[in-house]
This record gives C-alpha cells, structure tokens and sequence, in this order.
C-alpha cells in the first residue's frame, strides 16, 4: 500500500494503454462566442461546427483514434472495384471474430438496417426488440413494420442496478409472438450494449434464451452487434461462468445464438466509417448482396475503400484486447464515478459507451414537452463548449399513426465517449462543467420547436428557449410555458 497526502491507498492507478504519436488542436472559445454559436445552430448540438466545439462528446461513431497499425495497413489498400483483396481479408476476419459465413459490406450501419429491412419485413409486421434504436426503428417503419419494445421493465427505470438491462423480457417476448402470430414477426431486433437505455448489456443467458425462445417457433434472430464487444466486456466482468474467457470467445459465442447482424463499423471496430451486415442464411446473403449493388456500391466493397476494409479488419482485431476495453470503458466509470458522487443523476449502472445524464431528474422545473434533455445539452455547451447529445423525447420522435411525441420515458442527454481520443484531463472539465451547471440548474430554459423536420428529427430540428433569447436565464426559471406549437415548422 502507498501513502497519499496521509491516506491509505488500497490500489494502483492505472494508464490509456497507448501513448500518443500526433495532436490535433482544439479551440477554446468565450462564453459569448458559444452563445452565438448555439443561436445559430437552433440550440441543436448536431448543427454545431467541429470547430467551435472543445471536447466533442456528441457520438463515439466514426470519431475514434485509429492505432498505428490501422494507418499502416492503410496503405495496402487496394482500390480495384471489383474483388479487392480486403474485402476477402475483412470478410475472414468478421468470420474469425464474429462467426458469420457471408458478410455484405456497407457504408455505415445504416446501410446494413436498410438492406435487412427491406428483405424481410413486410407490411404490417411487428419487430419485436430490446428498445428501440433512432435509424433501426426508422427502417423497420419504412419497411412497412412496426416496432415493439420488449426489454426488462428494469431498462426504464435510471436508477435501477440492475447488471444487465438490456436484457428482453421472455414474456413479453411472447406474448408480442401469441398476439400477432409467427408469421408477422420477420425476426427478434437484438441489440447488445443497447444505446438508448444508456449503453446497458445484454447477459449471454438471456441471448441465450431469448433465441431459443424464437428459434424453437422458426423466427429468426439478428443481432445489433454495434456494440457487442463491449457487451462482450460486460458479460466477462458481471456474468458467473465468464470471468476467465476471452472477450474474443465470448464475443464469438454471443453471436452464436444468432443468425446475423448488423454492424456499425465506426463503433467497436475502430474506424472512421464502414459498416456490414453478415448473415449465415446463404439464400438470404445472395439476396443481400444483390441490394448492395443497388443502394451501397459493389458487394465487395459496399461503399468503402479498400484502405477503410483493411483499417476494419485491423480494427477487429484491436477491438477484442482486455487491456484496451478495461481502459476505454474505465474513463465511462471515472467520469460516472466523478457526476454521481457530485449528486448528479445519471444512468446507473454506468454503461459502455457513455454517460447518460437524467435529464427528467436534473431539470425538474421543465415538462418533458418543453424538452429538458435538449435544452440541458446546449447549456452544457455554452457553459463549457462540451458538446453532448439529446435521447429522449425529440429523438423518440412522433408517432405515425397519431402524430403525437412519443413520451420516452428515458430523457437523457448522452456524453459519448471516443475510443482512445480524450484524457483523463477532458473527462475533469467534463465532470466540473456539469456539476456547475446542476448547481445552476433552474436557471436552464425550455424549449420548443422552430423547425421540425418529418424524420429522425434529432438531427436537423431547430429550437427556440421558451421566455428568452438564451438558454440560460439570469434568474431562476421556476415556471414555465410554451409560446409555441411544439408542432411548429417553418
């Protein structure tokens, strides 16, 4: 044991696994500079520009740090159009890790939910899933389906401690199964690490059941597996039985239990953009490919470089090292760790990916039709130029057959973390400029819509505070309410 300023320590520190090679400056800006950048962007952090941001935590897709090894094999990338070497290289490596046989790259995992949208849904079927995703959802209702949330109650509830929240519901499962019948299930939507209930895992005991559950009544299963390594993490250190097997072997036995998936490359796999779908069904996959050709590109590129299928394949491999997960999913607790001791209400457990900051629970004095999760993120950012995201009420959307905002009961505001981009330092100014804003906090306006665009609204919407021209008030904002439609557009 060491002794510190006349206090026991218990443990050693630990360190980022990597040492850094290059920098990129990042700008510090004033308070009215950010002011007059958060007007203009409709107080919507996603119209924002990279360069008035200072530490960007508004996604960790396509924003992580490439190792050298990635850059080296950047080099060998082969351009031809047809064939290239590292789609065959990519496509072992996914089979190596994930397990599929056919894999259909794409340019983003979207691009995947697309493809397998269109070939299995029909309209008028339902998808049952462990909650919903922003773009999954999106395709399944363009698609002509309809989404049905059939996670553990446990994942609404932000305090709940439960290990693994992202697990489904067998019953509900079920019963969304007795009431519309197999036929109009094309398959069971599961997502590991699943996102909007703050990056809380799925327990391999429930994948596990849960497929047995739809295989046993010949519904097929595709994983979300975005995020799957860093379930995979969660399973090693929370699950009995798994304590001593590798990630990769956890990994690869996640998917085991499943019949495909979809992949956002820019997540797990360590890059800046690429995705692919991969499936074991070979009639299924000829078919996939045929619709890449159409919407993607060739299917043996799908829309990316040759060079991004290498920095892929390379990433893959990088993704499944203990060392790198214990240090990546470490900094999500440090900041966590420092928010909850502070009071400030957050998801608990802490999740994978992120810290999700309970927007309903820090701003109190707001109704969730004046969009707290929106107007605590841009205060976030003119009080410290940290750029968050929204996940609740504005990026549940509204209901298609009703029209009205889908009430989420999660109202989040999502501090994402890019893998091996950001200090110990960062998660600090991080940390103390929303411990400052919570002290702060009934100084924080409403908000209501001044445009509104049909779908995936999050990205491209524009807001206007309710009672002011600022999100932050001088005094107290004990009362408020809407001058405005929240179904205004102009």
């Amino acid at each position: 044991m060491n002794r510190n300023n006349g206090k026991t320590r218990n443990r050693r520190s630990w360190a980022e696994p990597y040492k850094i090679k290059m920098v990129e400056p990042i700008k510090m800006t004033t308070r009215p500079q950010r002011e007059k950048a958060i007007a203009d962007a409709g107080f919507n952090t996603f119209l924002l520009s990279s360069k008035d941001v200072y530490i960007d935590l508004l996604t960790d897709s396509g924003t992580n740090a490439m190792s050298d090894n990635q850059w080296a094999g950047m080099l060998l990338g082969d351009e031809a159009y047809a064939g290239s070497r590292n789609f065959d290289r990519l496509q072992k490596t996914i089979t190596e890790y994930y397990g599929y046989e056919h894999t259909i790259p794409t340019h983003q995992g979207r691009g995947a939910e697309h493809i397998l949208s269109m070939l299995t849904i029909r309209k008028g079927d339902s998808i049952p899933g462990n909650m919903y995703f922003t773009t999954t959802r999106m395709h399944q209702e363009l698609a002509g389906g309809q989404f049905v949330d059939v996670i553990i109650d446990e994942a609404h509830d932000p305090t709940s401690l439960h290990p693994f929240k992202g697990n489904i519901d067998l019953d509900k499962l079920q019963s969304v199964i007795d009431d519309v019948g197999v036929a109009h299930i094309p398959y069971l939507c599961m997502h590991a690490t699943v996102n909007m209930a703050g990056g809380q895992p799925i327990s391999m005991a429930n994948i596990r059941a849960a497929s047995k559950l739809c295989h046993n009544q010949d519904i097929p299963v595709f994983l979300d597996a975005t995020r799957a390594v860093e379930n995979a993490y969660f399973i090693k250190i929370r699950e009995e039985g798994f304590e001593n097997t590798s990630i990769e072997d956890i990994l690869k036995a996640m998917c085991s239990h499943t019949d495909g998936c979809t992949v956002s490359g820019k997540k797990d796999c360590l890059v800046n953009i690429g995705g692919f779908l991969a499936l074991n069904d070979a009639e299924l996959a000829d078919r996939a490919r045929n619709e890449c050709v159409i919407y993607e590109g060739l299917h043996t590129y799908g829309g990316m470089a040759g060079r991004d299928m290498e920095a892929m394949a390379r990433g893959i491999e990088e993704s499944v090292e203990f060392n790198y997960l214990h240090a990546r999913i470490g900094q999500v607790v440090y900041l966590g760790e420092q928010l909850l001791e502070a009071g400030v209400p957050i998801v608990e457990p802490i999740g994978g990916h992120g810290i999700f900051v309970d927007a309903r629970r820090f701003l109190p004095h707001l109704t969730q039709d004046q969009f707290p999760a929106q107007a605590l993120a841009a205060a976030l950012y003119v009080d410290s130029g940290v750029r968050g995201m929204e996940r609740g009420v504005v990026s549940a959307g509204r209901d298609p057959n009703t029209g009205q905002n889908r009430k989420s009961r999660l109202e989040l505001v999502r501090l994402t973390l890019p893998r091996r981009v950001y200090t110990q330092a960062h998660m600090d100014v991080t940390a103390e400029s929303v411990i400052d804003l919570f002290e702060k906090r009934d100084h924080i306006r409403g908000l209501t819509f001044s445009y509104e665009p049909d779908h995936l609204r999050f990205f491209r919407a524009r807001f206007h505070p309710i009672g002011g021209d600022s999100i932050l008030a001088d005094a107290p904002v004990t009362s408020v309410s809407s001058t405005m439609s929240d179904t205004a557009s102009v």
